[in-house]
């Protein structure tokens, strides 16, 4: 009778163990599935910020004698920044360290054309420009915002992976940390263009 008590006892903690394990296993997944979805709306937002680059050239190179360097400074920034895309099947630090530089020399001959832009009084009152600067204003934002979605989603996958006893299950299964999206120094919120522009004219 014992035995047999023993050997119930054996089957129900194998199963019970059995369903756990795979409990366990599908919130890894969800978590992770989560945090790659959620990339693919950062990516969204760069590529929004990419759309919205060529408006805004066409808008600056409208204006006689714009300085031809800067101009071809945003232009060379956003063609290698559109070549720099990730899977979210192939999320690792490098691949994201390699999008973030190139979006950050974009974000930097942007800033640049914006500056010098001022220079120009007819840029200045121009409407379209002046709409264009608005909606690149909100889509730096929406950036920050999705950035820092991102980065949440990976912190809870990441956690939940490395907490005991679930970091058994995930070295079973193969779950991997996600990298961070980490933001260059002083990049914790999104650029207010409107605002540096101001501060440039004082």
């Amino acid at each position: 009778m014992n035995s047999r008590n023993i050997l119930i006892g054996l089957i129900v903690f194998f199963v019970l163990a059995g369903m756990w394990t795979c409990s366990k296993r599908n919130q890894f997944v969800s978590k992770k599935e989560e945090a790659k979805a959620q990339w693919q709306q950062v990516q969204t937002q760069y590529q929004r910020r990419m759309d919205l680059i060529p408006n805004i050239v066409s808008t600056v190179k409208a204006q006689a004698n714009f300085e031809r360097k800067t101009l071809e400074d945003v232009i060379n920034a956003r063609a290698k920044a559109t070549q720099v895309t990730i899977n979210a099947e192939n999320l690792d630090e490098s691949s994201i360290e390699k999008f973030k530089q190139a979006q950050g020399e974009l974000s930097s001959a942007l800033g640049r054309l914006l500056a010098v832009a001022e220079n120009y009084p007819e840029l200045r009152t121009n409407q379209a420009f002046s709409e264009l600067r608005t909606e690149l204003e909100g889509t730096e934002n929406r950036i920050a915002v999705q950035r820092m979605k991102y980065n949440e989603l990976v912190k809870e996958y990441n956690k939940s992976i490395q907490f005991f006893p679930g970091n058994i299950v995930a070295g079973l299964f193969g779950f991997t940390p996600l990298p961070y999206f980490e933001a260059e120094a002083g990049a914790e919120k999104a650029p207010n263009v409107g605002k540096q522009l101001e501060d440039m004219m004082k």
